[in-house]
């Protein structure tokens, strides 16, 4: 837990509402999360889905993992306290990007069950959609698209999820996308599709 350490301070409402903004974008704000292994196809399947979405019309943006770890947690490393914190810090940008009105799409490996379960607390009822991205553990191997199952087998990389780190899939994930059989546009069609189904997007 993170404790609140700045005193005398009082949330802001803003003069705009989210419905207001909401009404503006002609869709529901939300954060889809897409948890998963690395070579999942998490980072692919959220761009692609930002394609589409922006496509048509739609207020959308991607929270990429090594991206944020760029600048907002450049200070984390990897150690399981680093980890919780890096997730809780992207779902309180991910909670105020859907406020925003924003289908905001989250790529990260988020190992840990309890983190993800955080995040959707902090989270008005309905606006945490957990993705699982799933494929068999060598099926991702084989992707390896940045070489760190290599270097992770090769202990050249320390407490690497899948392998010398454990991964904790979601118990009750409201999408599971099984990219070893769907391709990179049906997993963003079966995203948006759910979107659609739950009321988020008018029906494209």
């Amino acid at each position: 837990m993170t404790i609140q350490k700045a005193t005398n301070i009082t949330w802001h409402e803003g003069d705009v509402t989210r419905k207001d903004r909401e009404k503006v974008h002609g869709h529901r704000g939300a954060t889809v999360w897409l948890t998963g292994l690395s070579g999942s196809g998490k980072s692919t399947i959220a761009r692609r889905a930002e394609q589409m979405l922006t496509a048509r019309g739609c207020f959308c943006y991607v929270l990429d993992g090594d991206n944020v770890r760029h600048g907002l947690n450049k200070d984390l490393g990897f150690s399981p306290e680093d980890r919780t914190q890096n997730i809780r810090r992207i779902g309180e940008v991910a909670k105020l990007f859907t406020d925003a009105g924003a289908v905001t799409i989250t790529a990260f490996i988020s190992p840990y069950r309890e983190d993800r379960d955080s995040v959707r607390a902090i989270m008005e009822k309905g606006d945490f959609v957990e993705v699982l991205v799933t494929a068999p553990l060598d099926v991702c191997e084989q992707r390896d698209p940045k070489g760190l199952y290599k270097k992770a087998r090769a202990g050249e990389i320390k407490e690497f999820t899948g392998i010398s780190a454990p991964y904790e899939e979601p118990e009750h994930c409201e999408l599971t996308l099984q990219t070893d059989q769907l391709d990179v546009d049906g997993c963003a069609e079966a995203i948006i599709a759910h979107l659609e189904e739950q009321g988020y997007l008018p029906r494209g």
